[in-house]
């Protein structure tokens, strides 16, 4: 009797924290697609670089940012991409150079690192999974360390964990953290794998598309023209 009993409680409890993850998820879910007024005068920035012309999107945006509101900001690639973080101090250095005050150093604003891919191009599902996983653990670190207040990405596979976590850490209460994406001008007539699951499960607080077409197919995207 007192073995059932104790399953009693047990099943109660976890009963009990389901229904109040699912609550959440629900709650979570429901203000992620809305758009809410934030607060604060300084938002860190995790900015999501991705190989070709992903990053040269990518800093066209950050280019046109109100640079004292987005501040610090934080570039993340993949630790295969040797070039997208050059890029981005570029731009960081010019920026600072253009600073009428002109007295903060890179260092100040901007930081720059790198993550797991979870899969490179022609690697096969099979060993993906496991490549997966790592990048999910490195993305949880992170994102742990960085605890950003807004994340913006534009298609690169690169942001899907970092993504993830974010609204895992949203679900759990530990940072809100408004998801930004900006779909690549290259795709016209349907979202990316990266959008799409950005899309279909909620995950970004906002799509925005280049082509009106895929505003038509994809009614809760926002329809914001050519950025390049």
């Amino acid at each position: 009797m007192e073995g059932c009993h104790s399953g009693n409680i047990v099943a109660s409890l976890v009963g009990a924290v389901v229904s109040i993850v699912a609550v959440r998820l629900v709650y979570v879910m429901y203000w992620t697609c809305r758009p809410h007024r934030i607060k604060q005068h300084r938002l860190g920035t995790l900015i999501v670089l991705g190989s070709g012309g992903h990053t040269a999107e990518m800093l066209s945006i950050i280019n046109v940012l109100q640079k004292d509101t987005f501040v610090p900001r934080f570039y993340v690639a993949a630790a295969t991409d040797n070039i997208s973080l050059q890029k981005a101090k570029v731009l960081e250095e010019s920026l600072i150079q253009k600073d009428e005050i002109g007295k903060r150093n890179i260092e100040e604003v901007a930081y720059f690192t790198k993550i797991y891919r979870s899969r490179e191009v022609g690697q096969s599902y099979l060993t993906s999974i496991c490549t997966t996983l790592v990048a999910m653990m490195h993305a949880l670190w992170l994102m742990l360390k960085i605890r950003p207040n807004v994340v913006i990405c534009n298609g690169p596979g690169t942001c899907v964990p970092l993504c993830l976590i974010a609204f895992i850490f949203k679900v759990a209460g530990v940072r809100w953290s408004s998801i930004f994406y900006i779909e690549s001008i290259a795709r016209v007539r349907r979202l990316s794998l990266s959008g799409l699951l950005l899309y279909k499960f909620h995950i970004a607080d906002q799509v925005y598309v280049q082509w009106p077409q895929l505003q038509r197919k994809y009614p809760r995207a926002h329809y914001v023209g050519l950025l390049m």
